[in-house]
């Protein structure tokens, strides 16, 4: 898809799986696992999905998340059911042209580990000491969340993985953001700042000639989540992710912004529209 000086690709880096539960809140599983069928284990299927976005203008190749990486242990990967080949996040760019060195920003939206595991590799086989997998790269995030990232909640601490990010601080690689609503550090893309799932989650929103596309990350995590209830018991503050939700969709209303989710197995990026009691897909966009 273009969007003025912008090429933007969704990129597939694999599958992996949580709690059907945990992923839908308060909304009962009689209801739910009719739009997202669980396994024996009442897992439902989640997709990781970075974004890029490719300045025509300047040349600036900017990654947006980098899915979950590689670094996962026997344990983990049954866990949570992950199915990525190895190196999917490289394969996936080098069949849009982009090689590592390529990139020249990332920008986080935040630093849970089905986020941007990628941002880190193994140095060896012994997989017991993490580098930036971008070293070229400048990696931006909100100071709010990266201020969160130290010292999270009691509640969300289990998904801040050090082995993801602090590498990333250690070499250097990290550029604040700062203000609300935030200086961006690209042209014609503004952020949109969302707190109900963890604080200054930062959204890309895209915007040119009255084409507009948000990338949501984890405010819709899936296209089954675009009823405004149908929350997330992962959001910190779920009040909040309801109000950033209607605030969204009534831009998809009036304007007509596409939506490009983090986690839809089987759609990247969507028309949004009002069938007069929910919103719904009206149409998948190829991205």
């Amino acid at each position: 898809m273009i969007i003025g000086r912008y090429e933007i690709h969704s990129v597939a880096t694999g599958l992996f799986r949580l709690d059907g539960g945990a992923m839908f809140g308060v909304v009962p599983k009689a209801m739910w696992e009719r739009v997202s069928a669980p396994d024996e284990h009442n897992r439902i299927q989640l997709a990781m999905r970075p974004l890029i976005a490719r300045d025509t203008r300047s040349g600036r190749v900017i990654l947006v998340d980098t899915g979950g990486g590689d670094k996962w242990g026997p344990e983990e990967i049954e866990r949570f059911a992950i199915e990525t080949a190895p190196d999917q996040l490289g394969t996936a760019l080098a069949g849009l042209g982009v090689r590592d060195q390529d990139v020249t920003d990332i920008l986080i939206t935040h630093l849970h580990f089905d986020h941007n595991g990628g941002l880190t590799r193994w140095a060896d086989e012994r997989r017991n000491v993490a580098v930036p997998r971008f070293p070229g790269a400048k990696v931006w995030i909100h100071r709010a969340h990266w201020q969160h990232t130290k010292a999270p909640l009691e509640k969300d601490r289990a998904s801040f993985l050090k082995r993801d990010f602090m590498p990333i601080f250690e070499a250097g690689l990290l550029n604040v953001i700062e203000g609300n609503p935030p200086d961006s550090p690209f042209d014609e893309i503004r952020l949109y700042l969302a707190h109900g799932h963890t604080p200054a989650m930062s959204l890309p929103w895209f915007s040119h000639d009255g084409l507009e596309l948000l990338y949501t990350s984890d405010l819709f995590p899936t296209y089954a989540h675009l009823p405004v209830p149908w929350v997330m018991a992962y959001d910190n503050r779920p009040l909040q992710t309801l109000q950033e939700k209607k605030e969204v969709l009534k831009a998809c209303y009036d304007r007509g912004v596409l939506l490009a989710t983090a986690h839809d197995p089987q759609i990247a990026c969507a028309r949004i529209a009002d069938d007069g009691k929910r919103p719904v897909v009206q149409e998948a966009i190829p991205l």
